[in-house]
């Protein structure tokens, strides 16, 4: 499947490939690409975090100064998650390298092209990841 500019693979096309295709050199390609624009952008909003949190604020007001500082906790936690996020994007990449992309870790079974565009970091199945929400909420974290 050649890919020009005008050909160029989108997530509809993808989802209409044929089961026989899954997880192929298109849309290997397609998965790494996705997860590559994913940590671009998610460097992109540390950087961004950094030069906020450097830009010294002189507010005299308390109210004005606490909720500066909510703003800037807020925001930390934030980049938390997307730090952690990062962490998934790049075992996901070591999983395209390595030929083990878009397959369940439990199962062996495909986790589907649908579910890996909603979730490009995912490494179960949905019913192996509904399988393991029973489990935790049966028997807590």
């Amino acid at each position: 499947m050649a890919q020009d500019r005008k050909g160029a693979m989108t997530e509809e096309k993808l989802l209409k490939m044929p089961t026989k295709d899954y997880m192929n050199d298109v849309q290997l390609a397609f998965f790494k690409q996705k997860l590559l624009d994913m940590q671009a952008e998610l460097l992109q909003n540390a950087d961004d975090t950094t030069e906020h949190l450097r830009e010294n604020e002189v507010v005299p007001d308390p109210a004005d100064r606490a909720t500066i500082e909510e703003e800037h906790a807020l925001e930390l936690r934030t980049r938390d998650r997307e730090r952690k996020l990062l962490k998934k994007i790049g075992q996901a990449i070591e999983r395209i390298d390595s030929g083990d992309y878009g397959w369940c870790e439990e199962t062996g079974e495909p986790i589907g092209v649908g579910r890996l565009l909603a979730r490009p970091t995912a490494t179960l199945s949905l019913e192996a990841q509904e399988r393991r929400e029973k489990v935790q909420k049966m028997y807590g974290d």
